[in-house]
């Protein structure tokens, strides 16, 4: 560890309980761990981190125009942290930012900010060489002119891409230059599997003397104690439970982390506290599309909610890929952002997104949805029109802190000493938040945190732990997909979502 990161250790017994294995609670739970803290993580389903699409590093946060710059800046210290504390779980390969004719956007806009963040990208790497994860710095973005774009067309596909030339080939061979304005802007943003994520949490936590982990199960009831919290659980009676579970138990834990994704208002509305948020309901469709060549994942910017939303193409191998289009009839929904009321923490989705959460889609609106996501993206890559379903959606919801829909980079918040709930906007922002909820640990007494004076260290900011965990560098990056394309199989999914891509 760098002599400018702290150390952390218990300064007593301590038992931290968290309800939600997602992202955030799963991640929430390594740190914790990692420290030699005891942890109790309950979660409802039968496996970790089986949330949400996620498929994208966002490490600069290049999607997205509306945000601000100093949120991009936010997610790329977030997410080379990620990278390192989920060192088997990116696909290395570039991102292509292209803004279509057809949308009021410049491709000069985003210039600025590029800049902004490749400083800042340099100013991390030489703060902590660890921190170069995204390729060098002086490689962090690189745009194409139109005659560039044009001459790229006329090279052979490679049989290996490697250059930042060489991703950029079978785009050149696909794309209409006069359907774009330029330049093209290829970025290191890289791709992350959700399979691997949930593989490498499922690995480190069942070895970990420290975690114990309780799957399909659930809390029904909290109790605010005067030194913590009884989480009372249920148990799905349909499993076949480990001979020390009983399907109804009582767990007395010093500190609860409520790390529920977008059913963290339920939890909240259980221990009596009121919180203001909103829940977005999304899906990502699966297709196969039989193409040659190594591809970048492929950003076509419009304007959201409309015809003409943005368009993401995400590659995996063996001509799998996942599928964005930010329409309603595609990834968003109709009614499907809802905030919460002045009676509950708890956002109410439209009952039908309600049933698709708890019993999966039918046949007829997987086949509907994924067409019309090939669709999309066939208006501006034709040849895309011959691919075709894939696999069901990735699907689930997001839930986003207060009331602004375009805000990205957000974390945890707490509620007196003893409670506090993550809230997650992006997954790169979980160990940021795992972080903070150490430090409000260290500030109650119960831990040590071993830091260098730093004039701004704020009591409940995150303390500057190193992001690299010894707990998941136990296993091999082959292990992790071995453990991967299970998962993907158990969940009905693409073994290509599993595999490594790029590495």
């Amino acid at each position: 560890m760098n002599s400018h990161l702290c150390q952390a250790s218990p300064q007593r017994p301590l038992t931290v309980g968290i309800l939600g294995g997602g992202v955030a609670g799963a991640t929430t739970a390594l740190r914790l761990a990692d420290l030699g803290i005891n942890t109790l993580l309950i979660e409802a389903s039968n496996g970790l981190i089986n949330g949400p699409p996620i498929c994208h590093l966002h490490a600069g946060g290049n999607l997205y125009r509306e945000i601000s710059d100093q949120q991009c800046l936010t997610l790329l210290r977030q997410s080379i942290d990620s990278v390192r504390a989920y060192p088997h779980s990116i696909n290395r390969r570039p991102t292509v930012i292209a803004i279509p004719t057809s949308d009021a956007g410049d491709a000069g806009a985003l210039l600025p900010r590029l800049k902004q963040v490749a400083h800042e990208y340099q100013r991390l790497v030489e703060e902590d060489p660890a921190n170069k994860v995204l390729g060098e710095p002086e490689d962090y973005y690189r745009c194409y002119s139109r005659e560039q774009f044009i001459a790229l067309a006329e090279r052979p596909l490679p049989k290996k891409a490697i250059s930042h030339d060489d991703w950029l080939v079978p785009l050149a061979h696909n794309l209409n230059p006069d359907l774009l304005k330029f330049p093209l802007i290829l970025v290191q943003e890289y791709g992350w599997s959700l399979f691997r994520m949930a593989a490498t949490a499922t690995l480190a936590l069942q070895d970990s003397p420290h975690c114990r982990v309780l799957l399909n199960t659930r809390a029904t009831e909290l109790e605010q104690l005067s030194d913590g919290w009884r989480i009372h659980t249920e148990s799905d009676p349909g499993q076949d439970l480990p001979l020390e579970q009983e399907q109804r138990q009582s767990h007395k834990v010093d500190f609860l982390v409520n790390a529920c994704g977008f059913r963290t208002g339920l939890v909240d509305d259980m221990a009596g506290y009121r919180r203001q948020r909103l829940v977005e309901y999304k899906a990502a469709y699966v297709a196969h599309w039989k193409t040659t060549g190594d591809w970048p994942e492929v950003i076509f910017h419009g304007p959201r909610g409309t015809p003409k939303g943005m368009a993401q193409l995400t590659p995996y191998p063996n001509g799998v890929f996942q599928l964005h289009g930010m329409t309603e009839s595609i990834t968003l929904f109709k009614n499907g952002l809802v905030a919460s009321c002045s009676v509950s923490a708890q956002p109410q989705l439209p009952l039908p997104y309600q049933k698709q959460l708890d019993h999966g889609w039918q046949t007829t609106d997987i086949e509907a949805r994924t067409q019309e996501a090939i669709n999309h993206m066939a208006r501006l890559l034709p040849a895309f029109a011959s691919a075709t379903v894939g696999g069901k959606p990735l699907f689930g919801a997001q839930q986003i802190p207060g009331s602004d829909p375009s805000l990205r980079a957000a974390d945890v918040s707490f509620e007196g000493a003893h409670y506090a709930r993550v809230e997650i906007v992006k997954a790169s922002s979980a160990l940021t938040a795992a972080d903070r909820i150490v430090a409000r640990l260290a500030d109650l007494g119960w831990l040590k945190l071993d830091c260098p004076p730093r004039d701004d260290m704020q009591t409940g900011q995150a303390p500057r732990l190193s992001p690299q965990l010894t707990i998941t560098t136990r296993h091999s990056a082959k292990q992790v997909e071995t453990t991967a394309v299970q998962l993907a199989n158990e969940r009905g999914y693409p073994e290509a979502l599993a595999l490594r891509m790029g590495n």
